[in-house]
């Protein structure tokens, strides 16, 4: 879209990603796996170029087309991938742009999906990797190997603790390409690429999609390393599904309007969740007790949807608050219009051994929370009554 740079985000969630839907106002679904095509030097120059929207679907589509411009839109990046997963586009990154001999340097801090793909998929490849604290100064920078370090991966807020990396620290290194996993934020929550991150990514499952009816990721940055990593993605073949991309690009549509009640619905349930003596430490950017209060000021925009806590009293506790709950549902996602509960420790980082549970922050009794639309009230009271069941053991 020419015009996005003079507009605000909010604007350009709603107007972004409609070249290929020849004037129809909702998403247009182009369902097919192929194209005809008039000559075959057509399909010689479609095959040999990057980001043919027209030819087959695992090279591209016009309905995920679609997607990636809005996302590259409002990431402001020249252009963007779209695939499968958030997974997918984590490993496109990584085993796309790094060989045999590699270094990566990223933070303890992560989800464990990204930690896993890290800590036992890169060794196999001869790819080392560094892990530090996100949120040391220079602690990012310091690891860097000259000649060495390829990729440097940050997530920020980190999952689950809503840990955060400083953006300016991230896109002032130089010599290798720097990405961002901006899955909490959203792009209008922060934008990396602004800050002179190379690449940011998404699990546009999350947030950006928003509805809990699209498995989706996405990569957005400068057009050269977007098609390199397009060229990757068509030998990786987690491709996103066009049913998928059309979800993602109508939940885009009101990303602004869904992101706004949920950052008010956390604040005001983490301000609520603080007064509570069996709450041993809330976790939310918002608030003025965050460790990293100050920079999350600085860099975003929005705090949104999550936070966590620590229920007093351990596993059991915890356990029993996530399965107590009656407004909020025991589930293991985020960012979509209901309000989720999930107990890390046993889900989204159970393969983590105890001493990578300490390094991430989680413990025992964590509990990660993606707030949704309800009235924040409805909210309080359902976590306050689950949280007098798991006091008593019931």
């Amino acid at each position: 879209m020419s015009t996005s740079d003079s507009l605000h985000a909010e604007t350009v969630a709603i107007r972004a990603g409609r070249e290929h839907n020849d004037g129809a106002l909702a998403p247009t679904l182009v369902p097919t796996t192929t194209f005809v095509t008039e000559t075959v030097e057509e399909a010689r120059a479609m095959a040999l170029g990057a980001g043919a929207s027209r030819f087959y679907s695992r090279y591209g589509n016009p309905t995920v087309a679609g997607f990636e411009d809005a996302v590259a839109s409002l990431e402001g990046a020249e252009a963007a991938r779209a695939f499968a997963s958030g997974m997918g586009a984590v490993s496109a990154v990584v085993l796309g742009l790094c060989s045999t001999g590699d270094h990566i340097v990223t933070q303890r801090q992560l989800y464990a999906g990204t930690q896993m793909l890290l800590q036992m998929v890169c060794p196999r490849f001869g790819i080392d990797v560094t892990f530090v604290d996100c949120t040391e100064p220079g602690a990012f920078a310091s690891a860097v190997v000259p000649g060495k370090t390829t990729l440097v991966l940050a997530e920020t807020p980190a999952n689950p603790k809503l840990d955060l990396v400083d953006l300016n620290e991230i896109g002032a290194i130089s010599g290798p390409i720097t990405v961002v996993d901006s899955t909490f934020a959203t792009p209008l929550g922060q934008r990396p690429l602004d800050h002179g991150a190379d690449l940011v990514l998404h699990s546009a499952t999350k947030a950006l999609a928003g509805h809990n009816d699209a498995t989706l990721g996405v990569v957005a940055g400068a057009r050269e390393l977007i098609e390199w990593l397009w060229s990757f993605a068509v030998l990786q073949g987690a491709n996103a599904s066009p049913f998928d991309a059309m979800n993602g690009l109508r939940g885009i549509r009101t990303l602004a309007v869904r992101l706004r009640q949920q950052s008010d619905g956390a604040q005001h349930l983490a301000e609520a969740l603080e007064s509570r003596a069996d709450v041993s430490e809330v976790r939310y950017p918002g608030l003025d007790s965050h460790p990293q209060r100050a920079l999350a000021r600085r860099q975003m925009a929005l705090m949104g949807g999550l936070l966590s806590f620590d229920v007093a009293g351990g596993r059991d506790a915890g356990r029993r608050f996530v399965e107590g709950v009656e407004v909020a549902q025991l589930a293991t996602s985020l960012g979509g219009p209901e309000t989720l509960v999930t107990h890390p420790a046993s889900t989204t980082h159970v393969n983590l051994t105890p001493d990578e549970l300490a390094a991430n922050g989680i413990g025992p009794g964590t509990v990660r929370v993606s707030v949704g639309l309800e009235h924040p009230d409805d909210l309080v009271a359902d976590f306050f009554g689950a949280l007098d069941l798991a006091e008593r053991g019931n």
